[in-house]
């Protein structure tokens, strides 16, 4: 019995040693700053930060890292609404960023974002679904500035934000802008949104579903990951994927159990139900280790098979 290729096992923005550290800066420290300043600073920091994603793309490619989950805390304060200027400053960076975008491409590794929890783009309030949409194009210009394709190839990855709101959600996604839509992707979380409620959201919209069984078994409070629930979310969350060998899941372990929503820095259980995954996202504290780990083992068991 022929065995299914070994999965591309994702980095998430970090690493646990110094090698890719971006730079940041508060907003009250940025408030505090005259005009000129404020242009002075963020020009160091996206200068710096610039460098560093490049930078990823090598460290990545010397690997075997096919997949990396960029930080959406690159460039602090370009999505600021009535200051520009973290915008102005990015757009004079511009060749410095597509050549960040292109030596992904050379190196060909996929690369996705996450947005932060606070973007909710069904929530009750119109002032945070309009805060929600400006922080998201702001992402979506990023990837956009990198030269990134405007598809789920290069994900932009949601949770499925306010809760008992899912027909709001999906009555939004058909008219966000295109460079939100295309690359839109939506993954369960473990209050508001389970497989069961956000399945038929991403099945309405089109948009692709990135199944995290740590959620779902910490949601449902399931004795383990081996739950045979998993691999049916599974098979139907790769039905949404266009083509289905793009499909990404989430891996993690808990801290002290299963059912502990704290990821573990080591990855000490692969469900069986992710055997013939493609893309699979690692979420541990331990970061390049756990994949490191993951991936001399899925070589292990390729040189083993008979």
């Amino acid at each position: 019995m022929l065995q299914p290729p070994a999965p591309h096992f994702g980095l998430v923005c970090l690493t646990v040693g110094p090698e890719l550290r971006f730079r940041t800066v508060t907003l009250s420290r940025y408030l505090a700053l005259s005009v000129a300043e404020r242009e002075a600073k963020l020009h160091a920091l996206y200068s710096e930060n610039i460098r560093i994603l490049h930078s990823a793309a090598h460290y990545c490619a010397a690997r075997g890292i096919r997949l990396y989950r960029m930080s959406s805390s690159l460039f602090p304060m370009l999505d600021l609404r009535g200051d520009d200027t973290g915008e102005g400053v990015l757009q004079s960076l511009s060749a410095e960023l597509r050549a960040a975008g292109a030596a992904f491409e050379e190196a060909k590794v996929r690369v996705l974002m996450h947005p932060e929890q606070f973007i909710v783009l069904n929530s009750d309030r119109p002032e945070v679904r309009a805060s929600s949409l400006h922080a998201l194009q702001s992402h979506a210009r990023v990837m956009d500035g990198l030269g990134l394709e405007r598809s789920a190839w290069n994900l932009l990855l949601l949770h499925g934000g306010k809760g008992g709101r899912a027909a709001e959600l999906q009555a939004l996604i058909p008219d966000l802008p295109d460079p939100v839509r295309l690359r839109l992707g939506l993954e369960n979380d473990e209050r508001s949104y389970g497989p069961q409620e956000l399945l038929p959201v991403c099945e309405a919209t089109g948009t692709p579903f990135v199944f995290d069984a740590h959620h779902h078994v910490v949601r449902e409070k399931l004795a383990d990951q081996e739950d045979p629930s998993v691999r049916a979310w599974v098979l139907s969350a790769r039905q949404t994927w266009r083509p289905p060998a793009w499909q990404i899941v989430h891996l993690s372990n808990g801290l002290e159990g299963h059912g502990d929503r704290r990821h573990s820095y080591l990855i000490t259980h692969l469900p069986s139900a992710y055997a013939d995954v493609p893309w699979i996202e690692v979420e541990a504290k331990g970061k390049e280790e756990a994949l490191a780990g993951l991936m001399s083992a899925a070589l292990g068991n390729q040189e083993t098979a008979p």
